[in-house]
């Protein structure tokens, strides 16, 4: 079952070949976590669809309320019976019409939803290795920070990461800076410094991100900053690791012939599950 325009429908609905978000990529999506019947984060995740609609020029329905929208997902993940752990997606995308240029910019959304084994976050990955993936680049402009249905370059760096047996890839810009992963925003340990990359370097605006941020503040011994980091900074780095809503903190063990330590990743991800509870 998924949810599509307010009503529960079977998930072998059928969309028009006319749908603006195959055709052109024309859409904006949210992946949340589910606990205990409560979206994890909701708000910043509401206020980002909702900046994201405002600046792809999407009509924002004024049915669009946080609680409408948090009691579609929540009344999806019951009549499914995964209300207690969940991964759930809502894609908004707008309406069929025109070619490059839409016809109209009013929306319809689907929300899926699927169960998650944990409620709590935990390093699923003992060992995860990753490189760079310079096919593409990410620019460094607004569209790049949003989650958009064009997702191209994370696509085919996850082709390149599986076809070099790594579990990830990790992204660069225009400017040859890296910015973050395939699925998730950078965090390095450098000393006493964790440094992530800004969102004008082109890097997601990550919700996870921003929670490991205050975290990470609350540690005495450590320095948050937002900065550059080149590939240069990756091969002196004590740790890395990648962040988002569904996995929490997944760290890296490997980047070519350097070994990490998992110290800091630990610790904040004990914070972050106490944060949750």
């Amino acid at each position: 079952m998924i949810n599509f325009n307010g009503v529960i429908v079977d998930s072998n609905l059928q969309l028009s070949v006319n749908n603006r978000s195959f055709l052109y990529g024309d859409g904006v999506f949210e992946t949340l976590k589910i606990v205990d019947n409560t979206i994890l984060f909701f708000e910043d995740h509401y206020f980002r669809l909702m900046a994201s609609m405002r600046i792809v020029r999407m009509e924002i329905p004024m049915s669009f309320t946080l609680e409408f929208l948090e009691n579609q997902i929540l009344s999806l993940t019951r009549q499914l019976g995964i209300e207690n752990s969940a991964r759930v997606r809502i894609t908004v995308y707008r309406n069929e019409g025109g070619y490059y240029a839409p016809s109209q910019n009013s929306v319809s959304f689907i929300i899926q939803a699927s169960p998650l084994l944990d409620k709590t976050y935990k390093i699923e990955k003992s060992n995860f290795e990753v490189d760079l993936y310079k096919d593409f680049v990410v620019t460094k402009q607004l569209l790049s920070t949003l989650k958009t249905t064009n997702k191209m370059i994370q696509v085919t760096a996850s082709v390149f990461a599986k076809e070099n047996q790594l579990d990830s890839c990790l992204l660069i810009n225009d400017s040859k800076n890296v910015i973050e992963s395939i699925s998730g925003n950078l965090f390095m340990l450098m000393g006493n410094t964790l440094i992530t990359p800004p969102i004008s370097e082109g890097c997601l605006n990550g919700i996870m991100r921003k929670q490991i941020i205050s975290f990470a503040k609350q540690i005495e011994t450590i320095e948050v900053i937002e900065g550059e980091i080149s590939p240069f900074d990756l091969q002196k780095a004590d740790e890395l690791f990648i962040t988002n809503v569904i996995t929490g903190i997944q760290p890296i063990t490997k980047y070519r012939k350097k070994e990490f330590e998992v110290k800091l990743a630990v610790q904040l991800l004990e914070k972050l599950n106490n944060g949750i509870n």
